[in-house]
């Protein structure tokens, strides 16, 4: 077997580096690992000893990655937009600003040209726009590109490690584990939670369950009935007798409204036998089921089955009588295991498409995402910048995420797929620059001092720490929403895939989100200002 053959092969040396990369960040000292962030490392190690891997993957794993990140918080980034953005636009500012008049400032007083300065800022940002617009700015003047370059050589390896190194410390150091921030459905008002009640107000004895949420407007389903100690499924001549009691399905915050509407809450039923087959999910794929109400549809009295729950593009909802069914919508239906066997015929159900990856959609999310970030938006002056192959994929994937559909795209994608595809685009996105950095590194340490190595590591750790200070002391942020916006700040991927690693909850994830596009414009901005002082 020729060894050197093999090396040459650029997509053996590719999966080889995630392979080996993945190795290394698994490996744990005192709970501390790279994780996906160990691919940087070995790709480094490969661009140093002059391995290649094929072109363009870096650009693709960006997309995929940013995608998915959108797609995953999309309908809850305008929300969080609308009652922490404040907070998060004036950290994301703080820290890019901070990064700026540092880099300004030390290179004033090393006698280092701005030119150079621009590129180490974009390099300590770890951002490819800003390098761009900095490169246009200086051949719009006649400067000497190459500078930049260096710049941004010198300080992109560090920018990379040193984010992803300070999100994984600074917890540890500090014993704030990101775990203990996470959101549970304990006091989410919007949690979907069952309770059992009592039957005792007279007014409801002695009526039908489907008559009766329609005339008192319940925004909760009663799915079950307790009879002879077996919580069964509704019956469509189920009539509501003393002290009945019924299992409810609902929000947190609309349930005890309508609990009162039929008595009290109680926990005598908790122990009660539940049958099994009794519940199932089923996929809406036929046209006749499609865009008709609950009410219209009447699947207690037509189909023996209580749907008590929708899911749709990722939202699992209450329904109303008045909610509409539409195409690929997963109905949680209650019934009896032949009811449910024959309302699955009647939907057209196919268990295999309810975790069905849309790849059109992902592939039309992306093709809308990459022409947006190709589109360069002008600031005045003849200048201008884009959102680049991250900004654009990023802010498609947010509105359709919210909106959950752009035409005959889908802005949903079952969660195991999302991950797998977000974590392999993370993956792909740290071999290229990873390869990137390394390949001259040596060099470019030897030729041009170890003083700019040092600036560019000062420009990528003192705004972190600011911003740490700001976010905690003025701006009241827990540790797991600060480090996601220190990470959007710093446009880092890399150390987004560090803090996921650790943590189950969103919240840095949506931070991440809210402050990237607000860095990247800023950036971009500065880097140019930069050029233009020289």
């Amino acid at each position: 077997m020729d060894m050197e053959a093999l090396l040459t092969n650029s997509t053996l040396v590719l999966f080889g580096i995630l392979f080996l990369g993945l190795a290394l960040g698994n490996i744990s000292i005192k709970g501390i690992s790279l994780g996906s962030s160990g691919v940087l490392f070995v790709a480094m190690a490969a661009g140093h000893f002059g391995l290649s891997i094929p072109d363009g993957i870096s650009a693709i794993g960006t997309a995929l990655f940013v995608y998915c990140v959108g797609l995953g918080v999309g309908n809850r980034f305008f929300s969080s937009l609308k009652s922490r953005g404040k907070n998060l636009l004036i950290l994301a500012g703080t820290i890019v600003l901070a990064g700026w008049l540092t880099a300004w400032g030390l290179c004033r007083l090393a006698g280092i040209d701005l030119t150079v300065a621009a590129g180490l800022f974009a390099g300590a940002c770890t951002s490819t726009p800003a390098l761009a617009a900095s490169l246009d700015a200086a051949k719009a003047a006649g400067y000497d590109e190459s500078v930049i370059n260096i710049g941004y050589g010198l300080a992109y390896p560090f920018g990379v490690i040193g984010i992803v190194l300070f999100v994984q410390l600074l917890p540890r150091i500090l014993r704030k584990g990101l775990s203990k921030n996470d959101k549970g459905s304990e006091t989410d008002p919007h949690a979907i939670i069952a309770r059992h009640v009592c039957c005792t107000n007279p007014e409801v004895l002695g009526k039908d369950l489907q008559a009766l949420v329609l005339s008192t407007g319940m925004s909760c389903r009663i799915t079950r009935i307790l009879r002879d100690g077996i919580l069964r499924p509704l019956r469509p001549s189920d009539t509501l007798n003393s002290n009945d009691e019924v299992l409810m399905i609902g929000e947190r915050k609309k349930i005890a409204h309508d609990a009162a509407i039929l008595g009290h809450f109680t926990n005598q039923g908790t122990n009660a036998l539940i049958c099994k087959d009794e519940d199932a999910k089923v996929i809406v794929l036929a046209d006749k089921m499609s865009n008709r109400t609950l009410k219209d549809l009447d699947t207690l009295g037509n189909y023996g089955v209580t749907v008590s729950r929708i899911t749709r593009l990722g939202n699992t909802f209450i329904p109303t009588p008045d909610t509409e069914i539409i195409r690929n919508d997963v109905l949680r239906v209650v019934g009896t295991p032949e009811a449910i066997g024959a309302f699955k015929k009647e939907c057209g159900h196919r268990s295999t498409a309810i975790n069905a990856a849309d790849i059109l959609s992902l592939t039309g999310g992306l093709v809308l995402g990459l022409l947006l970030g190709s589109v360069t938006f002008s600031i005045g002056g003849g200048k201008g910048f884009s959102l680049g192959m991250a900004g654009g994929p990023l802010v498609v994937a947010l509105l359709l995420g919210h909106f959950g559909k752009i035409g005959p795209i889908a802005g949903y994608m079952p969660r195991p797929t999302r991950v797998l595809v977000q974590e392999l685009g993370l993956m792909l996105f740290l071999a290229g620059a990873g390869i990137t950095g390394g390949e001259k590194l040596v060099e470019t340490l030897a030729g041009n001092g170890f003083s700019m190595f040092l600036i560019g590591a000062v420009i990528t750790v003192l705004p972190l720490f600011i911003g740490y200070f700001v976010a905690r002391k003025f701006l009241k942020m827990d540790i797991a929403e600060t480090l996601g916006c220190i990470c959007g700040s710093q446009t880092s991927t890399p150390a987004l895939g560090a803090i996921t690693s650790q943590t189950e909850s969103q919240e840095p994830v949506i931070a991440y989100s809210t402050a990237y596009p607000i860095a990247l414009i800023m950036m971009t901005v500065l880097a140019q200002l930069l050029v233009e002082m020289a």
